[in-house]
């Protein structure tokens, strides 16, 4: 699960702009402006926020879930450490 704090905090570490992060996951505009207006967790088309998360993923974004390890706990997002060459 995602939230739409966690998407935008995201996309900031990511310096993307709405557009961009569209682009990137193939959503269109208003779909990624929908669920970073929504409340808390994320809802939506379960293939959309895989695309989303996956993107995010790929881009080097680890999402923390609630409960997840994180020295400071609760949810957040961490830019993940660079991979080697050759990975």
């Amino acid at each position: 699960m995602i939230t739409a704090a966690q998407l935008r905090a995201a996309r900031a570490l990511l310096g993307l702009d709405q557009r961009a992060l569209a682009g990137l996951c193939g959503l269109s505009l208003p779909t990624i402006q929908r669920m970073e207006a929504s409340d808390g967790v994320i809802r939506g088309n379960v293939d959309s926020l895989m695309k989303l998360v996956g993107a995010l993923d790929v881009a080097g974004v680890d999402l923390i879930g609630e409960g997840g390890v994180s020295d400071g706990g609760g949810r957040g997002v961490r830019l993940k450490a660079p991979r080697a060459t050759g990975e």
